[in-house]
């Protein structure tokens, strides 16, 4: 049981870092979030894994538990930044963030679905 936990971190470690989750020796897209069809080293088919929207729900779940206690916690202060400040910032952060984090979260999805061979779509 440990070795099969192990085994799922580092799949999921490795999907983080952009790898294949099997190899972890090559790059996981071609672009920014288009799956290379197989990985080059150990062959492992990705066209057969669907991520779908799940990457994209979960990064909205995971920024959006970033921003929102960030802004509550600047307006709970005494002197708050101002409105015009917030308003280009938080925007512009929760974009960058959420560009950041968007294949990050495909590469742990697609490492999922390898570990637990879901090939439904």
């Amino acid at each position: 049981m440990r070795n099969r936990k192990n085994n799922l971190r580092n799949k999921l470690g490795r999907g983080f870092l952009k790898l294949c989750p099997v190899c972890g020796k090559t790059k996981l897209f071609d672009s920014y979030v288009k799956l290379k069809p197989r990985c080059n080293k150990c062959k492992t088919n990705f066209a057969k894994f669907k991520t779908d929207d799940g990457p994209a729900y979960c990064t909205i779940f995971v920024v959006g538990h970033i921003i929102i206690p960030m802004i509550v916690f600047l307006e709970s202060l005494d002197n708050p930044p101002p409105i015009e400040f917030q308003l280009t910032f938080w925007p512009a952060f929760t974009t960058i963030l959420s560009i950041w984090l968007l294949p990050k979260m495909k590469g742990v999805f697609l490492a999922f679905q390898i570990n637990v061979r879901d090939t439904s779509s």
